[in-house]
Formats: structure tokens, sequence, C-alpha cells
């Protein structure tokens, strides 16, 4: 009975510690559960956003894509700098942002955190890139601060992308590694 209370204590942590479970929207480098702010979360969702305290936005509200690695599929390293270019999926508005692997907001000197498809500066024609790097860059920059890993959210908002559907990933927003110290 203490090797089976056991095995289901290590299951369990281990499930709260490996994501929201089933349903994993998948688009390059880019993951979200669409199905967490809904009423149909799994058990498993329902715990890990339940102890972190989060508030998902519901699916007619948008999505959470995150990123833990560049387009090539190396994990974001904070002693690296990247560029993270357009497209983006078609939505009202979108929220670019830097967080830790916890979801929290990373510490920086600049207390910049992100940017919004209302505030980037754009190049003729509408394209976007933001640099990320620790050293300050002109232009569209964040920087990951002391921080050795970071995740990249992005946050769309009332967005018409069908997720019964594998969208696109060429539709996402591009995460180029640039140097590394």
């Amino acid at each position: 009975m203490i090797g089976g209370l056991a095995i289901g204590l290590l299951a369990t942590l281990i499930s709260l510690n490996s994501g929201y479970g089933f349903g994993a929207l998948r688009a390059g480098p880019w993951t979200a559960w669409p199905s967490i702010g809904g009423a149909d979360v799994d058990p498993y969702a329902r715990a890990v956003v339940a102890r972190s305290g989060e508030a998902p936005l519901a699916r007619d509200q948008g999505l959470v894509f995150t990123a833990e690695e560049d387009s090539d599929g190396a994990p974001l390293d904070g002693a690296c700098e990247y560029s993270v270019s357009d497209p983006v999926p078609a939505a009202r508005f979108w929220t670019l942002s830097l967080a830790t692997p916890n979801g929290a907001l990373v510490d920086n000197p600049t207390r910049r955190y992100g940017f919004s498809s209302a505030e980037i500066l754009r190049r003729e024609g509408g394209s976007f890139a933001i640099s990320i790097a620790r050293n300050a860059r002109a232009g569209n920059w964040l920087s990951p601060g002391d921080a050795r890993k970071f995740v990249l959210l992005l946050r769309l908002y009332d967005t018409p992308l069908d997720t019964a559907a594998r969208p696109d990933p060429g539709s996402f927003p591009k995460i180029a590694k640039l140097t590394c110290d």
C-alpha cells in the first residue's frame, strides 16, 4: 500500500510539472493549450492551472502560445541574442513578451517586458522585428536581464485561428538565434 501511494504521488508530481496535459496545439516552436480556459479542461490541466494561480484566457477570448526554443529547436538562452520577426496569425490584438519558464515576468533593468500590436515599431510595409539581447539595441528591444532561461509568450486576442486544424507554422513569428556569449 505504501508503494502504491508513493507511485501515485510520484505520477501526480510528474504530471503537474510536465505542462497542461492533453490537447496541445503546435506550430513550429510555438505551443498553446486551447482547452485550458474552457469548461472541458482535463483534470491534469485544471490541477496545473490551480497550482500556478493563473487565469487562462477563455477559448473565445484568445490563445496564448509559448515558445521555449528557437525556430531551429534549440532552447532559448539568456546568454544569446535573438531576432523575433513577423508574421503573426490574424488577431484583433496581440502581445509578445518575455517570461521565466514558470510564467513570471523576466526581471530586467529596463522594466520592459513585451510589445503589443498597437505599439510596436514597424518597417515600411508593416513588418517588424524584435531584438532580444542583454545589451541595448535600437528599435524594438527586450532584455532577458540576468535570466539564463526564458520563454516567449504570444497572446492572440479575438483570433479566428481554427484550433481544430493544425496551424501553419509559417504564419507564426520566426525566432532566430544570432550570437551567444
